[in-house]
């Protein structure tokens, strides 16, 4: 029996199975087609084979990173949600997720990565609690510095020179995007009616975390909540989809058997690699000390400190077939 593929994408929270949009993405096209994947919900990219995320790997493509690029290699495996479409459904896809990318995207990067109060209270918090020691140190503020790079790419060179203008019109842009999106679907239950398709599983990614997150600056998820078709879209995807998967934070998650009665895939080097981490982590602090002169070692002195207990988080792996 050929191996199945493997999903590394970040972990669930706020309700959701992950709070990445593009993991999210590749988890609920997976879904809606019925690709059988082995599913590994990480705590940090570097658990993932190619450092990043999500990462699928296959067994004759090697590992693939880009989110369009791994759904293209689910097609190729005859797990294609688009199956069905005509033409112009086929045309009304790509004009939709050409829209969402240009006007919805950079505005979510800003709302979640940019934003102080939502980064600092929101965002960051998150990240801090939930990817592993000593990584949670520093794995968050690199991962603002990317996205920033990400948005100024987007927006271009005018993007210092007005913030303020260029950020109303922004936000004016992804609310016309909502709109849009709103009464395109109308009383659908999917956007080409009763069976998904990988628009949905685009919309579901870029909604969904947006109307789910406790943002204490909420503008955008304010105009969202007001279009309740998008709402009870958002809503039905998770209860049929993901029924047993709320998404709750590895520090909450149990590590027995799941809700569907499968047990969470253990790996055997997880206490090796916490215990490298701890090593790599205290080795760095205490070099930092000594060079900096914060630590000095005198002839005579006292005897070392008690060592303290030091409580890692656990990465969250399961196994989906």
């Amino acid at each position: 029996m050929a191996a199945p593929m493997e999903l590394f994408c970040w972990a669930g929270g706020w309700g959701l199975p992950s709070v990445d949009p593009d993991c999210l993405a590749v988890l609920t096209y997976a879904r809606f087609t019925g690709a059988p994947l082995k599913v590994h919900r990480v705590t940090s990219p570097w658990r993932s084979p190619s450092g990043r995320l999500p990462a699928l790997k296959t067994r004759d493509e090697g590992t693939i990173s880009k989110t369009q690029q791994i759904i293209t290699h689910l097609r190729k495996q005859k797990y294609n949600a688009d199956y069905d479409l005509s033409a112009t459904q086929g045309a009304d896809t790509l004009a939709f997720v050409s829209l969402l990318e240009e006007k919805l995207l950079p505005v979510l990067i800003h709302t979640f990565w940019v934003d102080a109060k939502n980064y600092v209270e929101h965002t960051r918090k998150w990240y801090a609690e939930t990817i592993p020691f000593p990584l949670n140190f520093f794995l968050p503020n690199c991962m603002h510095k990317q996205h920033l790079e990400r948005l100024q790419l987007m927006w271009g060179d005018g993007y210092m020179e007005d913030e303020e203008k260029l950020e109303k019109e922004l936000y004016r842009d992804a609310r016309e995007c909502l709109t849009l999106l709103s009464q395109r679907l109308g009383s659908q239950k999917f956007f080409f009616g009763d069976s998904p398709a990988s628009l949905d599983a685009f919309v579901f990614s870029r909604l969904a975390p947006l109307l789910k997150a406790k943002l204490p600056n909420g503008k955008l998820q304010q105009h969202l909540k007001s279009l309740q078709n998008l709402c009870n879209y958002c809503t039905s995807i998770l209860s049929l989809y993901f029924p047993w998967d709320g998404g709750e934070p590895p520090a909450s998650a149990p590590r027995a058997a799941g809700a569907d009665g499968s047990e969470a895939e253990e790996d055997p080097h997880k206490r090796r690699n916490q215990l490298l981490s701890v090593l790599v982590g205290l080795a760095a602090m205490l070099g930092y000390a000594f060079l900096s002169g914060i630590v000095s070692i005198q002839r005579g002195g006292a005897g070392p400190a008690g060592h303290q207990p030091i409580a890692l988080e656990e990465e969250e792996e399961e196994e989906e077939e």
